[in-house]
């Protein structure tokens, strides 16, 4: 028996070696879903579309309605009594006294005026009631017509102005006496319900417009105050800032005017104080018109707000800097001002500078005087400011001018209190003045102001 053949060595000989073959790229990993599922949308996300569907009809549906005119749907409700009215005539032409064409012309005439429901509620309801009455004495009594009477009386209560608008329930109690003409003494509880219903459905409309009327009424009103509230706003800001300015150049301009030959050192400082106050007031004067451009849009804002973009409403820390500047002008300006109060809001910080501001310059402007004291005090929750000098003092009755005015707005603002007159007269630290110094006689008792502001 021979060996068994070497299969080995005869496939080494026949076939060549190969050269090796790149990798083939991994394929993608394929998760298996589970056995009989399904890719499926969420139940929820599926509930909610259904649930959004039927509302997205409803709010297209109601934006077609809005967008139909109202004249539309007046004709609309015009053709549609009209069509009901000839149905019933045409059912009932046995009937008719006139004959059918005056029946179906009197309809037209009930029914027709509801297409000027609006814009002629007075004039269309007359025409409709005369061609009911005239219908229910000579024709025949239609079950149709009145509804068309009733719409037409709720629209005249609705539409038409108070005045007109009355004589829709004399009309309508002409008009039911005529249709219930001939039923009248036969049953007399009829027509006094119908009566009472057709009043009623008069009345409701006639509320209904005076409602609308007396909100528009308060709506106009409460512009008006917000117009004239912005307005004495800004006048105040226009008269705090650039009033004050003015007056301090104006000052500044005189004391330099006569000390130009004599003190030309001094004269030069006058002239760089104007500078700086001139600039001051351009500040003042952009942060202003700041106001005007943002109250042009919104017409809101506090006292203490700053326009966007503007400079910075000033503050109790720049007192200092008030006092320096006036005192270039003439008066000498001491302050005591309690570290308390540079740590009040924002809306009482910018207050009480621009009354301090404007009791200092009423001071340079009016009293004369060589020496003003500005106190201000933080105790017990209110912000305590008193301004007073040694000038001449006010006249005997006077009356507070703008500026004077514009406190006590801004104070009344802040739920604060003001009070101002003679009796603030100050003595002075320097030797050779007394109280009444800044009168022309010697007999001035200065003035003084003071102002309460609650601290929130």
């Amino acid at each position: 028996m021979s060996p068994p053949p070497r299969t080995r060595a005869i496939r080494t000989a026949a076939i060549p070696p190969a050269s090796p073959a790149p990798p083939a790229p991994p394929a993608p990993t394929v998760r298996p879903s589970a056995p009989g599922r399904t890719a499926r949308p969420s139940p929820l996300r599926a509930g909610a579309r259904r649930a959004a569907a039927p509302r997205a009809v409803a709010a297209r549906t109601v934006r077609a309605v809005r967008a139909v005119p109202a004249g539309h749907w007046d004709l609309a409700l015009a053709g549609g009594f009209l069509l009901l009215m000839a149905v019933e005539r045409i059912g009932a032409a046995d009937e008719l006294h006139g004959g059918l064409p005056a029946a179906l012309l009197l309809s037209a005439a009930v029914a027709g005026p509801l297409a000027v429901r609006r814009s002629r509620p007075l004039a269309g309801y007359l025409v409709g009631a005369a061609a009911l009455s005239v219908e229910a004495l000579f024709v025949l009594p239609s079950t149709v017509s009145p509804y068309a009477d009733l719409v037409g009386l709720y629209s005249l209560g609705l539409y038409a102005p108070r005045r007109r608008a009355w004589f829709g329930p004399f009309a309508a109690l002409l008009g039911m006496a005529a249709y219930f003409a001939d039923l009248g003494h036969d049953y007399p509880v009829i027509p006094a319900g119908v009566l009472f219903l057709w009043l009623l459905g008069w009345a409701v409309g006639y509320g209904t417009a005076r409602r609308a009327e007396e909100r528009e009424a308060a709506r106009q009103r409460l512009r008006r105050e917000v117009v004239t509230e912005e307005r004495a706003r800004l006048a105040r800001e226009l008269h705090d800032s650039v009033g004050h300015t003015l007056n301090v150049v104006l000052v500044q301009a005189g004391a330099a005017r006569r000390l130009l030959d004599r003190e030309p050192d001094r004269t030069r400082e006058l002239l760089l104080g104007m500078e700086h106050t001139g600039r001051d007031a351009l500040d003042d004067l952009d942060r202003v018109l700041g106001l005007l451009r943002r109250g042009a849009g919104h017409g809101d804002g506090d006292p203490g707000e700053d326009g966007e973009g503007a400079a910075p409403q000033p503050g109790l820390a720049d007192l200092e800097r008030l006092a320096d500047r006036l005192g270039q002008a003439g008066p000498r300006v001491r302050l005591r001002i309690d570290p308390a109060a540079r740590r009040v809001p924002r809306s009482l910080d910018v207050s009480a500078y621009r009354i301090v501001q404007e009791a200092l310059t009423n001071t340079v402007k009016h009293a004369g005087a060589r020496n003003v004291e500005v106190t201000v005090r933080c105790a017990a929750g209110r912000l305590a400011i008193e301004v007073s000098d040694d000038g001449r003092g006010a006249p005997a009755g006077y009356a507070p001018g703008r500026g004077l005015l514009g406190v006590a707005e801004r104070v009344s603002m802040l739920g604060g209190r003001v009070e101002h007159g003679p009796g603030g007269a100050v003595r002075p630290d320097g030797p050779g003045s007394g109280p009444g110094d800044g009168s022309a006689d010697g007999s001035g008792d200065g003035f003084r102001l003071r102002a309460e502001l609650p601290v929130l």
